[in-house]
């Protein structure tokens, strides 16, 4: 047998080992995730709160609860959260917000919130109404690529 065959065909088992290993630990990871969702599904509640200050910031830098850094991977500390300071009744507390809504949550406005322990998982303004996102700043490399397609006749990509 050639030594690049042989070179070939370990190369072709570790990859279909590592393959094998990270299917089974997204299952595992799917699962936690569902579970955890369903958790704060259960826990859920309306609150009334005034947005004081939204950023993305450290953990350890937001001025949360010194439980919940304990509780954190330590991956996790030094990532950046999508934070909320919002004044609920009269407390002013640090909220993680999801994600998916950050952007769509209103600075310096009364709204009314979904909220899980210290997770927010949705937004309405006050009354009921959806606060619309704002529109996201186009990159400088989204608007060369726009004006290159509008001079080509080609349609502009969304």
């Amino acid at each position: 047998m050639q030594p690049w065959l042989i070179t070939l065909i370990v190369v072709l088992v570790v990859l279909a080992v590592v393959i094998t290993v990270l299917y089974f630990l997204g299952k595992k990871a799917q699962k936690k995730q569902a579970e955890q969702q369903e958790t704060l599904e259960a826990n859920k509640q309306t609150v009334s709160m005034l947005i004081i200050d939204k950023k993305r910031m450290k953990l350890k830098d937001a001025g949360l609860p010194q439980i919940v850094l304990d509780q954190t991977p330590k991956l996790m500390r030094s990532s950046k959260l999508p934070i909320i300071k919002a004044k609920i009744g009269p407390q002013i507390m640090s909220l993680i917000c999801d994600e998916k809504i950050f952007d769509s949550v209103p600075v310096k406005k009364e709204v009314k919130a979904i909220v899980s322990g210290i997770y927010v998982l949705d937004v309405r303004g006050l009354h009921g109404k959806q606060v619309a996102a704002p529109q996201k700043k186009k990159s400088k490399f989204r608007q060369f690529l726009e004006k290159a397609q509008e001079k080509a006749g080609a349609k502009p990509l969304k």
